[in-house]
């Protein structure tokens, strides 16, 4: 959220958003931008829905390069090429001042510098921004219409602003129409950035960037560092600031950073330029992973793996995108040697002080590193080693510090005295005195018998403030915001004939950042079963591709394989590919046998020179067929204890194929789908080791050999009381039966009529199999078959037809994120019936 922090600080003068999910109820006009709030904020996609239903005169603008499930409930949709936001920002604001639309009596009494900003955009005009974004000129001038005359504006963005080599001027110059139209500090409207991760205000009100400090304080400036410094007890804080992710990992792959410590993250999966990423984990001397998934991609370079808590095991605060704050409790103990991350650090922490004790007071304690060649013998399955536990008194007793004068509350004993997550939140709030996010009036007790709470909420008073900025006044030196005189600037990496595409990235309806949690559950790859790259059905065509066929992706940092599927949300020289298929689901290898690692081998690093937050929204890539025409595919039930072992298996065997994949499946039960394929067959061993972890090694497991056309097949049945069922099938050389054996073990449909023809080859079945299809809602297992044989049969409006589907089918009654689908389906999928 680095690029919405900068464009919060450059415009209103704090990383404060100032509006709240009670404003989506008084809003006029929502302006949804760089979002896809469908998938990746159903539950607030929910009270979306319920404000239209309440209040159908309500615009909705949808601005995305996508048309996704989001853009499919705008009352306009504007198919903005990427990285062309800034533009279009300000080719709006050039049409409402050439219109009269913007608010002058609030320019001239809470802002300054408009008029280098009228200057700037005095030559966006609808044509040329009509260009650059690629939309008609009416549909500007109906987006700036309804943006600056409602009576209350809303937006709401999210990483397609954020994760861009232009966030801060995105972030900014979307902000500057809030403030040019006044559409701010009232109830409905303002600039309202949707956070990515479950607590990633709470995370910037510490100070977790690398030039922050706790309670928005910057680190640039002297009197902030000097607070923190008496707060802690400190002579001083260090004045320089630290590196950024991607400045990081350079510096890693450079041998300047000798040493990592990664917690809560994965970047062996997230970050950008993976084969920078990669080198720099093999090139640190030491290598410290905090993680509570040892399946994550970024364990396979840990030195030292601490086994940490996950969220339903800590204890501590949250706080959501209106700044409220939530006491959250465990639901479970930890397991094993599991602990919290508080707890690690500070436990490492008192060591720190008895080792610096130990060296004599004011001593300068340095580790010292080999320049020696990083250990190649690295193991990468490493058995999870967690720091001696210790009660929360073994507090080391080290001299004082020289020099050093302690604040109210500590002892000269240690710098963390830190007894349990509240006494952390304690200190945190009396940091926040005085500053834009005042907590002082707040306590855990409060948020106990309350609730959740908004900040600020400062001593004496009773609740926390639902908007900011009613009053007009800024937290800035004079009170006033500031317009920002941004420019556009083309994206970091613009297509060209080598690389033709522009690749997008965002979120799977189902899926959660790098799925350690989520890529567990079978049911959960319901909706969307494996990777895929989605292309124009136009530029499938002109390449001849099917839906299936594998494709590389390549961009200027790497190349990937991957099947290709037709769709029509995507634009013509458009790619997209979910930001979620890394190495552990997805990888291969090149010509020279270096491991391929998922869609982010391909994204640049390239960054916003303001927030450093890299752009991982846009590649340019080209798009060509591969040559593979030796497939395998392995599909099988097994059993939950040893399902993920066997993927693991799975996993370190993808690396022998040019292509391979590796995905769970199933509901009630725990399947495993591996996929792959080659210039050639490979060694009878490797598909016999891909058999045996699947569990088609057993004697009752049915085989079909023929060397000279490198074809293979085995199947295995399971005797139940409703008959035999087939429990796990490979098929190598000629995969073309995947179309029925797949419905055939995934459905769980009867076998018994096919016994040995189940060896056959060929896309047909020889006894009809009637597949229940793709699956819609993952809730309550309802396909996109049933739906559609229900609204056969359904009559009345499209209203009526999809409360009575939810009323019998039960989907979208639940989560509700499948909503939107119905509403699709209901609309363009079965005509209506007439009444």
């Amino acid at each position: 959220m680095s690029s919405a922090v900068a464009g919060y600080k450059a415009t209103l003068g704090a990383d404060a958003p100032p509006a709240c999910y009670d404003d989506l109820d008084h809003a006029q006009c929502l302006f949804i931008v760089g979002s896809n709030a469908a998938f990746a904020h159903p539950i607030l996609f929910r009270r979306i829905e319920d404000a239209k239903k309440k209040n159908p005169a309500m615009k909705i603008i949808v601005a995305d390069p996508r048309r996704t499930d989001t853009a499919g409930s705008a009352d306009l949709y504007l198919p903005l090429l990427p990285g062309s936001d800034v533009m279009l920002f300000h080719g709006l604001l050039h049409i409402m001042m050439w219109e009269g639309w913007i608010n002058a009596d609030y320019i001239q009494a809470h802002t300054q510098g408009f008029d280098e900003l009228k200057t700037l955009v005095r030559e966006c005009t609808p044509e040329k921004v009509s260009e650059v974004c690629g939309l008609s000129k009416d549909d500007l001038f109906t987006a700036a219409k309804w943006f600056a005359k409602s009576g209350a504006t809303l937006s709401l963005y999210c990483q397609g602003l954020n994760q861009s080599s232009s966030g801060t001027a995105k972030n900014a110059t979307l902000i500057n129409l809030h403030l040019a139209t006044g559409q701010i500090g009232k109830p409905g409207a303002g600039p309202f950035s949707l956070t990515g991760q479950p607590n990633a205000m709470g995370g910037r009100e510490v100070g977790g960037l690398s030039n922050l400090l706790s309670a928005h304080r910057d680190l640039a400036n002297p009197q902030h560092r000097a607070e923190v410094a008496a707060l802690w007890g400190l002579p001083e804080v260090p004045a320089k600031p630290g590196k950024s992710a991607v400045e990081m990992f350079q510096a890693a792959a450079d041998g300047e950073i000798k040493a990592l410590w990664i917690a809560c993250t994965n970047p062996a999966q997230s970050m950008p330029d993976q084969a920078t990423v990669r080198r720099a984990l093999q090139r640190a001397e030491f290598v410290v992973v905090q993680e509570a998934f040892k399946t994550a991609a970024t364990c396979d370079y840990a030195d030292l793996l601490l086994p940490a808590t996950t969220w339903g095991e800590k204890e501590g605060t949250v706080t959501n995108s209106e700044r409220r704050i939530s006491r959250v409790r465990s639901a479970v103990s930890a397991p094993g040697e599991a602990r919290h991350d508080w707890k690690i650090v500070v436990d490492f922490a008192h060591r720190l002080e008895a080792v610096e004790g130990a060296m004599g007071v004011g001593s300068e304690f340095r580790t010292t590193t080999s320049e020696a060649t990083h250990n190649p013998d690295r193991n990468p399955a490493l058995t999870p080693i967690a720091l001696s536990p210790e009660t929360n008194s073994a507090t080391p007793k080290t001299a004082p510090h020289n020099g050093l004068s302690t604040s109210p509350g500590r002892t000269d004993a240690t710098l963390f005295p830190y007894p349990s997550p509240e006494s952390i939140w304690q200190e945190h709030r009396e940091s926040t005195r005085g500053r834009d996010l005042d907590i002082t009036g707040l306590t855990y007790d409060i948020l106990e018998k309350q609730g959740p709470q908004q900040w600020p909420f400062r001593e004496g008073d009773t609740t926390g403030k639902k908007r900011l900025y009613e009053d007009g006044i800024f937290p800035t030196p004079d009170g006033k915001a500031r317009f920002a005189a941004l420019p556009f600037v083309p994206l970091a990496e613009a297509r060209e004939n080598r690389y033709p595409f522009s690749l997008t990235t965002g979120r799977l309806r189902d899926q959660w950042h790098g799925m350690t949690r989520t890529g567990t559950l079978g049911r959960l790859f319901g909706h969307v079963a494996e990777p895929t790259v989605q292309l124009h059905p136009a530029d499938m065509a002109e390449r001849g591709l099917q839906d299936g066929d594998l494709v590389h992706i390549t961009s200027k940092r790497g190349s990937i394989l991957v099947p290709a599927e037709s769709s029509d949300s995507v634009a013509k020289t458009q790619a997209f590919m979910a930001m979620h298929w890394g190495a552990e689901y997805l990888s291969g290898c090149s010509s020279t046998g270096e491991p391929l690692a998922g869609v982010n081998a391909l994204t640049t690093s390239a960054c916003c020179p303001t927030s450093k937050q890299p752009e991982l929204k846009h590649a340019a890539v080209k798009v060509l067929k591969a040559e593979l025409p030796w497939t395998l595919l392995g599909v099988a039930w097994l059993p939950e204890a040893s399902a993920l072992s066997a993927r693991e298996g799975l996993k370190a065997l993808m690396a022998r194929f040019p292509f391979a994949a590796c995905v769970p499946f199933g509901r009630d039960r725990t399947g495993l789908l591996f996929r792959a394929a080659a210039h050639e067959a490979p060694d009878a061993a490797l598909i016999a080791d891909i058999e045996a972890l699947l569990l088609l090694h057993s004697a009752d497991t049915l085989r079909y050999a023929d060397r000279r056309l490198q074809q293979h097949r085995a199947v295995r049945l399971r005797s139940t009381g409703e008959g035999r069922k087939l429990e796990g099938f490979l098929l190598a050389g000629d995969t073309s039966a995947e179309v029925w054996l797949k419905a055939l073990l995934q459905d769980e449909l009867q076998a018994d009529a096919y016994g040995r023809l189940l060896l056959m080859p060929g896309a047909k079945a020889p006894v009809a199999v009637k597949a229940k299809g793709k699956q819609v809602c993952t809730c309550f297992n309802v396909s996109e078959e049933a739906i559609q044989s229900h609204l056969i049969a359904s009559e009345g409006s499209d209203e009526q037809r999809l409360s009575r589907l939810q009323s019998e089918l039960k989907c979208g009654t639940n989560c509700g994120s499948c909503i939107p689908e119905l509403r699709r389906l209901v609309k363009f999928k079965v005509p209506l019936v007439a009444a």
